[in-house]
């Protein structure tokens, strides 16, 4: 089967990137279509207490695409996706049904990830309706989960304006949602939804941007994830001296019950996220807390949720009692080796705790070293250890990852 997968995947690729330049215009002029293709891939290995197996999973994930130049305004996009499993079946990609194994949510699959048509009159204005990877912000609540081989899309019309210097206001409507377990799983696509995504951005000079949202998603396929979030966010930062930068970041968001969600509640979710840069090296700390009654917490269901309280991804979910999550993070740009350049380093640390309970979940420790061995391919190395109190069961994750974009 996987053979079967690569092999129209990589004819998919050879076409686009041999044949698409081809009806392209004259060297002096854009080109009428651009063809371009990124390669993926990646091993992750997971061992999990409670589970009887360790997971191994090898990867690969061809994508490749074509976009048009603007011809009165409109322009279009489509994008497909070939994901392979290369090696031993040793993990439980959500529908394989190998349940003695820890989850990797990268199932086989031949996909169309994106496809829409873009109008844009003027600069100020711009509408785009069809399949799309959608990324508010720091995709806190609307994201496209990059991280997995299969992006999760929406199926949407989305209108932005830019009325003045420094605003800009967004409104999108959705009626499907593609997520990363793909077709195949019961939960791979949300069908019939009814989410509007309201958002307005201000430069605030000098102290930030200023973001306003509204997200009211009803979810007949999630009714327990139908709710409305309404929150502002602030993030900034002020030059301290020639090498010094004082970062920010302040976000509040109230959520209630919506639709079909058949559960009564209004939680509140609060940021709080300082920072300093210095030079090659940038530290912030946070506190980030998702309020839980007991029954219902706050939940970011279109969110890039690996982002977000740990790479081990033991809080996809929110628990019912809450989730406050007390996190440092350290960032340092590499010094050049060779022909190495602008290779950097990350390290995490979270403390999770409940936010009703008195509960204390677990910790976690993570670290990062992305290289870029020249502009076409990436190597990264990732690693995540969740060590469990009251949630979960310990967890050790490591990757290692190549990207090439052609």
């Amino acid at each position: 089967m996987e053979k079967q997968i690569l092999k129209p995947s990589l004819a998919v690729l050879a076409a686009l990137t041999c044949t698409l330049p081809a009806v392209a215009q004259t060297a002096e002029e854009p080109k009428a279509i651009t063809p371009y293709a990124d390669i993926r891939y990646r091993l992750e290995l997971i061992g999990q207490d409670g589970l009887p197996e360790n997971a191994t999973a090898s990867t690969l994930r061809v994508r490749a695409g074509f976009k048009t130049r603007e011809w009165s305004g409109f322009s279009a996009l489509v994008e497909g996706d070939a994901i392979a499993r290369v090696g031993p079946r040793h993990y439980n990609d959500t529908v394989n049904g190998l349940t003695a194994y820890p989850i990797v949510a990268d199932p086989s699959d031949v996909l169309l990830n994106q496809a829409w048509l873009r109008y844009k009159p003027v600069k100020e204005v711009e509408a785009v309706l069809g399949r799309q990877a959608v990324n508010f912000d720091n995709q806190r609540w609307i994201g496209s989960v990059g991280w997995r081989q299969n992006d999760q899309t929406l199926d949407a019309a989305r209108v932005t304006i830019k009325p003045m210097k420094g605003v800009s206001v967004d409104y999108g409507y959705a009626w499907r949602v593609n997520r990363i377990f793909g077709p195949d799983s019961p939960q791979g696509i949300w069908r019939d939804n009814n989410i509007h995504m309201v958002r307005a951005n201000f430069e605030a000079k000098p102290v930030g941007t200023v973001t306003t949202y509204g997200y009211f998603l009803d979810l007949p396929d999630a009714p327990l994830s139908s709710s409305k979030t309404i929150g502002v966010r602030l993030a900034g930062e002020q030059k301290l001296s020639s090498k010094a930068k004082l970062l920010y970041a302040a976000e509040y968001a109230n959520q209630r019950d919506l639709g079909s969600n058949p559960r009564n509640f209004s939680l509140d979710y609060l940021l709080v996220e300082p920072g300093i840069s210095l030079g090659a090296v940038t530290v912030k700390a946070g506190w980030e807390q998702l309020e839980g009654n007991g029954v219902s917490a706050l939940q970011t269901p279109l969110a890039t949720l690996h982002a977000f309280n740990g790479w081990a991804d033991k809080f996809l979910s929110t628990p019912a009692n809450g989730l406050r999550d007390l996190y440092a993070d350290v960032a340092v740009k590499l010094p050049a080796v060779g022909q190495i350049k602008g290779a950097s380093a990350q390290l995490q640390y979270h403390d999770y705790n409940s936010t009703r309970g008195g509960l204390n979940y677990g910790s976690e420790l993570e670290a990062m070293l992305a290289v870029p061995i020249d502009k076409h391919l990436t190597a990264t190395l990732k690693f995540a250890r969740y060590n469990a109190d009251d949630f979960a069961t310990d967890t050790t994750k490591f990757w290692f990852s190549l990207d090439l974009k052609l």
